[in-house]
């Protein structure tokens, strides 16, 4: 039987500089680059603080981190650039490399409401979004909410609900709302899916489609510790006598739901130059097979390559990660540091490459290689 656990709100909190203001010239712009604006024209621009505070709100994630997981830095600022960039992430390894704790480890960073939802190939789509019930003390139906309505909703192992619930998670995940008796549920904001699947496992599970694949921001994949980290984590547990990691944070380690707003909006206005634009184009189009350096024999190996959401989502994430990297404006370095994790999952391989053990990863790299760097 399917496991459900939920975990309500807690008390947020508001800090300084919760909405980015406007402040004078950019710092760190390039010379020349035009201000940010919004649909109304007003000129945004990012002030030195505004950037610090931010970057002081993803140091409380990282700190959560450090308390319960060792290693796996590409784990967690996948997972943090991806809360930033407001995006969905899928996770993938092979049993038992901590993909379930990096994900509460996240959730338990932010002071929202979480879910964790345990798929099984019984989970049904009432399970995830809610149904609507019989009151008897009013003679009416009554709507009852699923735990899809959650700031941040762990679905552990994806892969083993039905088609029919994945497609009820799909509607969520692209609309940012449920259907429960003809009538649609805005989903909380913000919200965020974090979805783990094994690899290795085949009974019992259901390959994910391509469309809903394509919903998820990033898909990023575990590797092994190293010898060092592992026993690391062994000292870890030891010294705390529990197998269990503290998901329990003080508010004064942990952000609000305020303060991610605040880091969601403040990426928004990193600025990003045409040539950066046109940089993420060329790299999704060469994916296809054409783009400005076309690779030869490309069409052999790919049946299809990343849609246009792969471009959005390079842009968001490479707003985030300039971000991260206390500067106001994107570089191609921002586009590139990510662009394997935001591609490996859309960029789908014939039979023939796959029997020849060729990865999307590969493809990627000759990709980045080829399309030449503004």
């Amino acid at each position: 039987m399917a496991r459900i656990t939920v975990r309500r709100s807690r008390s947020s909190m508001t800090g300084p500089n919760t909405v980015p203001m406007p402040a004078g010239p950019g710092q760190g712009r390039p010379l020349g680059a035009p201000q940010q604006s919004d649909p109304q024209g007003v000129a945004h621009v990012l002030n030195p603080d505004t950037i610090a505070h931010a970057n002081e709100l993803v140091s409380r994630i990282r700190a959560c981190f450090s308390r319960g997981l060792i290693g796996q830095q590409q784990l967690r600022e996948s997972l943090i650039v991806t809360l930033m960039a407001g995006g969905h992430i899928l996770i993938e390894s092979a049993p038992g490399l901590a993909k379930t704790t990096a994900a509460r480890l996240l959730a338990s960073s932010v002071s929202g409401s979480f879910s964790r939802i345990q798929c099984t190939p019984d989970l049904m789509p009432a399970d995830l979004v809610g149904t609507q019930v019989f009151d008897f003390a009013t003679q009416r139906m009554t709507t009852q909410i699923g735990p899809v309505h959650a700031n941040i909703v762990l679905l552990d192992e994806i892969n083993r609900s039905s088609p029919k619930t994945q497609s009820a998670m799909l509607e969520a995940m692209a609309e940012g709302a449920t259907t429960i008796g003809g009538e649609s549920i805005p989903l909380p904001s913000p919200f965020m899916v974090i979805a783990t699947q094994n690899p290795i496992d085949e009974e019992g599970t259901y390959t994910l489609p391509e469309a809903q694949m394509d919903r998820f921001m990033m898909k990023t994949v575990m590797t092994y510790p190293t010898p060092e980290q592992e026993g690391r984590m062994l000292d870890m547990l030891t010294r705390r006598r529990t197998d269990q990691p503290d998901y329990s944070h003080s508010p004064e380690t942990t952000i609000s739901l305020r303060d991610l707003e605040f880091l969601r909006d403040t990426v928004r206005h990193v600025h990003v130059a045409g040539a950066i634009m046109k940089y993420v184009v060329d790299l999704v189009s060469t994916t296809r097979g054409s783009g400005p350096r076309p690779i030869q024999g490309l069409g052999n190996i790919v049946r299809l390559g990343a849609s246009p959401r792969a471009s959005i989502a390079l842009v968001r994430v490479a707003q985030a990660q300039a971000l991260l990297n206390r500067r106001d404006y994107v570089v191609p370095e921002d586009v590139k540091d990510f662009a394997t994790d935001v591609l490996r999952h859309r960029v789908l391989l014939t039979f023939e490459a796959q029997a020849d053990d060729i990865t999307s990863d590969e493809v990627i790299d000759r990709v980045i290689k080829a399309v030449p760097v503004p």
